[in-house]
This record gives C-alpha cells, sequence and structure tokens, in this order.
C-alpha cells in the first residue's frame, strides 16, 4: 500500500464541537522532501517505499486530502511552567484523521483558532530535530510519538532571525493531553469531561470499558505509564525541557519535542531549557514534576472520580513504578544480573562518581559495556578520574558475585546501552547543513537513531565526544 492510498476515520469529531476547530492547512511555497522514516511508516500498513509516493508533498502541504480526512485542531489547557493557562490548544498543529491506530498529525501547517499570537509555522531547525528524536526515542525503547515524514519549503518566517519553514508529520496513538482535561473541568463541564474520558478509555485502555470505577482505573493506567516513561528519560539522560500538562499524553507516552537535550557530561542539575529560569524543568526534576502533573490530571478529573482515592493511588502508584523500572533498567546498565543488598548504594555512589568525574553519562555506560578489568579507556573519558577509580574497585568486587562470565555479561550490556545518542552538537550540526541546502547527514543520524545499540562503522564520526564548548548546553524553547 502507498502512503497516498490510505483511508482515515476521524473519531474525535463524534465529540462535541467544543472540543477542536476544524481548519484547513495553509500551504507552504515551493514544499520538498527532506526526510522519510519507513520504519515509522510501518505503522501505518505502508509496505512501498513512502519517499517516492509523489502525492506525499502534496498531503504534508495540505494541498491534498487523504481520503476521509477532515483536518481539525484540538482544544486544551494546561500549567505552563506552574500557572494555570485556561485557553491553548494546537496553534501550529493540525489532525489529519486516524489510521491502524495511529492519529496523523502535521505540525507547522498554518493558523488555526488557538494560535494566539504565533503564526502557525515551525522553523527547518525545531522540526528537523523533532523528526529525528521521535524516531530516536523509539530506538532507545521509549514511548513516543513517531516522524513519518520532513518537509521543507521556500516560505521564510522570523524566529531568531529569517528562518525557513517546515512541516513534519507525526504519529501517535493518541493526541489527548493531561490539559485537554484541564479545560473542561476549568470551563465547568463534567458531562464534556465525562465524554473525554470515555473517548480516551476506547483510544488508549479499551480492556477497561464496562469495568467499575473505569476511571479511576483509567488514571492508575496514566500514572503507571508515565512513571516507566520518565523512570527511561532519567535512565538515559534526556532532559524533556517543557514539561508543562499541556504536552503530557494521555497514555505516558513523550510528545512534544522543543529544546530537548540528552545529557552530555552526568549533571543531574542540568537545565536544558534557556527559558526555564528558576530550573523547574531540570533533569533532576523530572520525576517530581511529573508527579505534580500527574496530581493536576487527578484534580481535572475530580467531578467523575473520587478524588482523594485517586491522590491516594498516584501517592501508593508513582514512586514505587518508578524505582522499579529506573533500578531495573540501572541495573542492567551497569551488568548486574544477579540481585545483592548493596545494589542501590553501589549505583547511588556510581552517580556521585560520574558527577564528580564530569564524564560523558551515555559514552561510559558505552566503555563500561567491555569492560574486563582494565580501566584506561574508562578513566580517559572522565576530567578527573580518581573518583571513578575507587568507584571501580567496588564495582570490580561486586562483579566476583555474579554468577556469568565477561563475555556473557558484555552482550547483555551492549544490548541497553547505546553507542548513538542524537546530541545537540550533532543535531546543530545536520541544522547548520540543512540550513544551506545540505541534507546530507539526517539519513546518517535516522539510520543510527533507529539501531542506537549496532556498531555501524561507517557512521563512527556520529559517536564521538562533545566538544567542550558545546556540553551540556542550554536551548531556545522557539519552534
Amino acid at each position: 500500500m502507498k502512503f497516498s492510498d490510505l483511508k482515515l476515520t476521524t473519531p474525535y469529531l463524534s465529540l462535541a464541537p467544543l472540543f477542536y476547530d476544524r481548519v484547513e492547512p495553509t500551504p507552504l511555497e515551493k514544499p520538498f522532501v527532506i526526510a522519510t522514516s519507513q520504519d515509522a511508516a510501518k505503522l501505518l500498513g505502508i509496505n512501498e517505499d513512502i519517499s517516492l509516493d509523489e502525492e506525499l508533498v502534496k498531503i504534508l502541504n495540505g494541498e491534498r486530502r487523504l481520503k476521509g480526512s477532515q483536518p481539525f485542531a484540538m482544544c486544551y489547557a494546561g500549567h505552563q511552567f506552574g500557572y494555570f493557562v485556561p485557553r491553548l490548544g494546537d496553534g501550529r498543529a493540525i489532525n489529519l484523521g486516524k489510521v491502524n491506530g495511529q492519529n496523523l498529525q502535521i505540525k507547522g501547517a498554518g493558523l488555526t483558532l488557538y494560535s494566539r499570537q504565533g503564526d502557525g509555522r515551525a522553523v527547518l531547525r525545531s522540526s528537523l530535530r523533532e523528526f529525528l528524536i521521535s524516531e530516536a526515542m523509539y530506538g532507545l525503547g521509549i514511548a513516543t510519538s513517531r516522524a513519518l515524514a520532513l518537509i521543507g519549503s521556500d516560505t521564510d518566517v522570523t524566529r531568531q532571525g529569517w528562518e525557513k519553514a517546515a512541516i513534519v508529520l507525526r504519529l501517535s496513538p493518541t493526541w489527548v493531553r493531561f490539559g485537554t482535561f484541564e479545560y473542561f473541568n476549568a470551563a465547568g463541564e463534567p458531562e464534556k469531561l465525562q465524554q473525554l474520558a470515555d473517548y480516551v478509555i476506547d483510544e488508549s485502555y479499551p480492556e477497561l470499558k464496562n469495568t467499575q470505577e473505569k476511571y479511576l482505573k483509567m488514571y492508575a493506567k496514566v500514572v503507571q505509564n508515565t512513571a516507566k516513561t520518565i523512570a527511561k528519560w532519567q535512565v538515559y539522560g534526556f532532559n524533556h525541557g517543557v514539561m508543562n500538562t499541556d504536552n503530557m499524553a494521555i497514555d505516558g507516552r513523550t510528545i512534544d519535542y522543543g529544546p530537548f537535550a540528552f545529557l552530555d557530561t552526568y549533571d543531574p542539575n542540568y537545565i536544558c531549557n534557556r527559558s526555564d529560569t528558576q530550573g523547574r524543568y531540570s533533569f533532576r526534576g523530572q520525576p517530581g514534576i511529573a508527579h505534580w502533573n500527574l496530581s493536576q490530571l487527578a484534580l481535572a478529573l475530580s467531578p467523575i472520580l473520587n478524588h482523594e482515592a485517586a491522590l491516594e493511588l498516584l501517592e501508593d502508584t508513582f514512586g514505587d513504578v518508578y524505582e522499579s523500572e529506573y533500578t531495573h533498567l540501572m541495573y542492567k546498565r551497569m551488568g548486574l544480573q544477579t540481585k545483592e543488598e548493596k545494589d542501590l548504594s553501589l549505583l547511588k555512589l556510581m552517580l556521585r562518581s560520574l558527577e564528580q568525574s564530569v564524564i560523558d553519562y551515555n559514552a561510559f555506560f558505552r566503555k563500561l559495556s567491555v569492560y574486563s578489568g582494565k580501566r584506561n579507556e574508562i578513566l580517559d573519558l572522565a576530567l578527573h578520574y580518581e573518583y571513578l577509580d575507587r568507584w571501580l574497585d567496588t564495582y570490580d568486587a561486586r562483579l566476583e558475585k555474579e554468577n556469568h562470565t565477561d563475555e556473557q555479561r558484555h552482550t547483555s550490556m551492549l544490548e541497553v546501552n547505546p553507542k548513538y545518542i542524537l546530541k545537540n552538537h550533532i543535531l546543530q550540526e545536520a541544522i547548520e547543513k540543512a540550513q544551506k541546502e545540505d541534507f546530507s547527514m539526517i539519513k546518517d543520524l535516522l539510520h543510527v537513531a533507529l539501531a542506537p545499540f549496532d556498531e555501524h562503522p561507517e557512521l563512527e564520526y556520529l559517536a564521538q565526544q562533545t566538544p567542550l564548548q558545546f556540553k551540556n548546553i542550554k536551548l531556545s524553547c522557539s519552534s
């Protein structure tokens, strides 16, 4: 099947008109394909090369509709940096419809009812970043929206000076957010709130239909899924940067990539968003913010479930699920296959040592994956090696209690410790080339993004250390 042969449905439009606004995309000037993900295309049942579909550009650019498509923008509210904004919505994203359990959305497609002072556009810089990181997070095993295609154009928009506009086609099983529930609660619309909850259960949690206390059970699923996703962010050193409630998906997956970053050197206090002057969305703070956002969701749902029961569930569940997922994956990254009483202390000591050593976070784990007692390759990564040297003494003693051979340990560790991480300096290099109409790096980055644990000898340049001047830089929110 070709992409242009897809037939969409629009179940969200079965809800009341207050939930959305029908809108037509505004085409870009002289659009052209920059990149496609055939791996993401498989989710839609597409078996032909999507990049060869002659109608792709027209569909992404809003010049042609897929069968059944009825474009619309979704309405929602949200807590932005802790402050409630009662009306937000899709200001630059337009939903096309749904097929194979995936909702198609074009981002940067022009003005909507919810654009406020914006222009409804997205620049090439941010669109390229979102396209690649969506596929990279999937490659790491982190729940995420996906990116199917990216187009560029000759349309100029003003951000950090004049920049070229682009559109990315995103896929997700749901685009309902915590903030969608907040909107209808703040508007005093309990009937609409219940309709939305029923829609979410149909779309994301169908196993809960026709069960007792289904809304509380839905909330429990959201808590669990969110805790697991945030745990994986922390495991792999991902900093989202804008964890507003309108950027939190109701099925727990990662959405809305703005000024994100993967840690270069390990710094738990790292803040990737230049606009986050108070450090609300620091790397260290992400689990706590997720918990706070979930408490706001519980409040938004209070007209249709027992609020006290929801908060009790949150307190009883989030921390345990998060800790279980986090420690399980971190022990795997450390190569521990048996359990010892002091393993948590070993983990905490390792993180302190990484911070004191000033060392590349993910490069450390990749080197540790082939460690057999010779320390130089690991210690050479560190600015201050003595802290790590002492930790390796403790680690060596712990490994003696394992029942597996070094070879078995190496094999299992290489499966969870990526060689390729899409760091900001690499993405910036690709962006600067793309802004000069050189898109050569994007294909290479997409290749390693989808297979980050494998060796790619011909792409070794994408696994190099971050230059000192680019380590843990901050980025702008603008897109």
